[in-house]
């Protein structure tokens, strides 16, 4: 069959590749794609957004099935605009429909969700601008640190986790009353500071049943330790160590099934991946947040280890028989490590030549921000490339994708030298 990827970081790039595998696959294609994704296909010219450039580019190319990566699109509509056209509504759309969606696109919806579940999630209240009062007040009465979280997509950045009072109010009305987050903010969800350690488990569904996909977990910070600001993730590991049998039992049965049957119950359809972000307490899984699509660099880590053919699960997706499609997962840990530009996640230079990938042996590169100009493959992004490596263990993955990390170049290249250590 013919497949279009949409989207062009990291995430797309490890799509490409497994999809590339299958031999089911006739022609692939990625929108827009980047400099990495062309050896698995043809990039297309296209932005994500563009629902109707990638309907007449999926009608005159035969089309069967559409992989939407970033979640923007899925937010904004896209299943159900192809659900919606007569002479398309046959292609088949890997990922939610909006309503669905709103999982992500709306954190008081997902915080409605979970609770109306029964999912263990932190306690939690929305406000807006018509009771920023109350919400002021509200934090009087709450622990410290406290987290505030802007209620729609703000791009990774609109969770703030506040140590005073005089933090958390200040910010609240600066997210409220002062757009910090543009319209994201116009609700805000102050929600009760979870401690423990943090991993993730995603999970692949028709709407009816679900197979689970391996575990990661992602390093967020800039800098060595888990130190500095935010980012879009500097890495990642495959499977958890701390993620056992018995703690991964307790998240299915507590949090994958009321997921799935909630979803069913709601009348939400669901055809796609689900990001289970959690912390694990003391042995005790919580859901932080729910993402619809996979993670980045967390994708990078997982595809690798699929030992199955990912096109023959999609098409079980798409046709509701999801349950009867085999699926094997590699024993093996996958180490991703992360390149990004001098500068991130604050203000950075693009157009830095890259070099010397090609002598990366031992792991796979994924592409990130990348593009070709003149021959060449430049940096276009803050997060640059992604060294992925699979290993029989921990240790030597880990010294693996460090070591190929260093082997790339280019001018301000960095990268964090100490993910996954901190789980020896």
């Amino acid at each position: 069959m013919n497949i279009l990827i949409v989207g062009s970081g990291g995430r797309e790039s490890a799509f490409a590749y497994k999809i590339a595998q299958s031999p089911k696959l006739t022609n692939l294609f990625i929108a827009p794609g980047n400099a990495g994704t062309g050896q698995y296909g043809t990039n297309i010219d296209l932005k994500v957004t563009d629902f109707e450039g990638i309907a007449s580019f999926a009608l005159a190319n035969n089309i069967a099935l559409i992989l939407v990566g970033p979640e923007e699109p899925l937010v904004k509509g896209i299943h159900d605009y192809f659900l919606g056209r007569e002479d398309i509504k046959h292609i088949a759309i890997i990922g939610p429909q909006q309503l669905g969606a709103q999982l992500e696109g709306s954190k008081d919806f997902s915080k409605e969700f979970m609770f109306r579940h029964n999912i263990p999630t932190a306690a939690y209240k929305s406000f807006n601008q018509s009771n920023l009062e109350d919400g002021l007040a509200y934090l009087e009465t709450q622990n410290l640190p406290i987290v505030l979280k802007a209620d729609g997509l703000a791009a990774g950045k609109g969770v703030l986790i506040c140590e005073t009072l005089d933090d958390a109010k200040a910010e609240l009305t600066a997210m409220i009353a002062d757009a910090k987050f543009g319209a994201a903010s116009s609700v805000v969800v102050i929600e009760e500071f979870l401690k423990g350690i943090e991993l993730s488990v995603f999970v692949l569904t028709d709407g009816e049943s679900y197979k689970v996909l391996p575990s990661a977990k992602d390093y967020k910070r800039i800098g060595e330790g888990d130190t500095g600001l935010n980012t879009g993730g500097m890495g990642s590991i495959s499977p958890v160590p701390f993620a056992d049998d018995t703690f991964l039992s307790k998240v299915e049965e507590r949090i994958i099934k009321p997921t799935v049957e909630g979803l069913k119950k709601d009348n939400i359809p669901y055809k796609g991946f689900i990001f289970i972000g959690l912390m694990n307490i003391d042995g005790e899984p919580f859901v932080i947040e729910y993402n619809v699509r996979m993670g980045d660099p967390e994708t990078e880590s997982v595809l690798p280890r699929i030992e199955s053919d990912l096109v023959d699960l999609l098409e079980g997706v798409a046709k509701v028989d999801l349950a009867s499609r085999s699926y094997t997962v590699s024993p093996k840990t996958a180490v991703t490590v992360m390149l990004v530009s001098g500068g991130y996640p604050g203000d950075y230079e693009n157009g830095k030549v890259i070099s010397n990938i090609e002598n990366v042996k031992e792991s796979i590169v994924f592409h990130a921000g990348t593009k070709s100009v003149n021959g060449e493959i430049v940096t276009a992004g803050g997060r640059v490339i992604a060294v992925t490596t699979l290993q029989d263990n921990l240790f030597t993955a880990l010294q693996q994708a460090t070591a190929d990390a260093g082997r790339i170049f280019y001018q301000g290249k960095y990268f964090r030298t100490d993910i996954g250590f901190d789980l020896i």
